[in-house]
């Protein structure tokens, strides 16, 4: 005979799984008399469940609604259908279903298995809906994410933005949205000391650290409009240089801020991306070293204009002549040659 616990969770399973049950047939599923039936059932009324009973010929025992929800028991399966229908439920776009079916999601996702964590992947990977147009998610991304959001719990991930090379983010995240078929996290990158927007879909293995933090104020009316404003900023410039510079010398000058492939020893590419083309201008300067502009054509052009603005200034400088730095200038004595 099963121990009270186990026999007990299997007792909520039936009366979960069916309307009613006559007393005889449950107490035989169960492999046990009636009577210990009837305290199985008792001790499911103390934990909350209100359980129905019905004396006679066709007396049994039902699970009826009550006053609040009480913990649900769920098979594999069910849990699973569950999970991905909770997933698309909070794509759906209904007003305030979003927020409350991400916690719902949180709550299952959180104990499930691994194996019912892949399941619940693997499905909604291969399954299209209305509701769910855009990037799938990986359940267990969006559950680590809103966990380190509710708990304000500092996290850890690679990214990949759009044109960009693979980088390491560690941020303090503050909310989820689901903006046009897409999940967003708005958080503070500690790296960038900037609020940022990440797409859900590019990150890489997101992992909560344990350092808490202190929310810092969001610069926007509430995580949706900042979202909402990213999503309209500009696209950004993808510009690429061929340097006529060693890629240890062109990396010291750029950073993390491109990508620099070495073609020989005294050749490059560099590669960066931006929202603005002024800042790659100014990198390719600090190298000091001859280039070629690859692309884009606004890239080149405005290359030109940076250089037809020096050009000018140098004009309207006085003529004078520029010794080099540390030279002495020579003065000719009365009298000589």
């Amino acid at each position: 005979m099963a121990n009270t616990s186990s026999r007990t969770l299997r007792l909520l399973s039936l009366l979960q799984t069916h309307r009613h049950w006559p007393g005889l047939e449950l107490a035989e599923r169960l492999g046990v008399s009636e009577r210990t039936l009837r305290r199985d059932v008792d001790r499911l009324r103390e934990l909350g469940y209100p359980v129905g009973a019905a004396r006679g010929t066709d007396g049994g025992y039902q699970l009826a609604p009550g006053a609040v929800l009480p913990p649900l028991l769920l098979d594999d399966e069910e849990a699973v259908a569950l999970a991905v229908g909770i997933g698309d439920a909070a794509q759906s776009g209904i007003a305030g279903m979003q927020e409350a079916s991400l916690r719902a999601l949180t709550k299952v996702v959180r104990i499930l298995p691994p194996r019912l964590r892949a399941r619940v992947d693997a499905l909604r990977a291969m399954t299209l809906s209305v509701a769910a147009s855009g990037p799938v998610v990986a359940a267990g991304v969006l559950t680590t994410v809103a966990q380190a959001c509710r708990d304000q719990e500092r996290l850890r991930f690679g990214y990949t933005a759009r044109g960009s090379a693979p980088t390491d983010r560690e941020v303090e995240p503050h909310r989820v949205v689901a903006l046009g078929g897409r999940w967003y996290l708005v958080a503070y990158d500690l790296s960038r000391h900037d609020w940022r927007s990440f797409r859900l879909d590019r990150l890489i293995e997101p992992a909560a650290t344990g350092a808490r933090f202190r929310p810092r104020p969001l610069p926007a009316e509430d995580a949706a409009a900042f979202v909402q404003a990213a999503s309209d900023a500009p696209a950004p410039y993808r510009v690429e240089a061929l340097v006529h510079a060693p890629a240890s010398r062109v990396r010291q000058a750029v950073g993390q801020w491109g990508t620099i492939e070495p073609l020989d020893h005294d050749t490059c590419r560099l590669t960066m991306t931006s929202t603005s083309l002024d800042w790659p201008t100014q990198a390719l300067g600090n190298v000091g070293a001859e280039f070629e502009v690859l692309g884009p054509p606004e890239f080149a052009a405005h290359v030109q204009e940076w250089g037809a603005r020096f050009l000018r200034a140098c004009r309207a400088a006085p003529s004078r002549t520029v010794m080099p730095p540390g030279s002495v200038r020579k003065e000719t004595e009365p009298g000589g040659a």
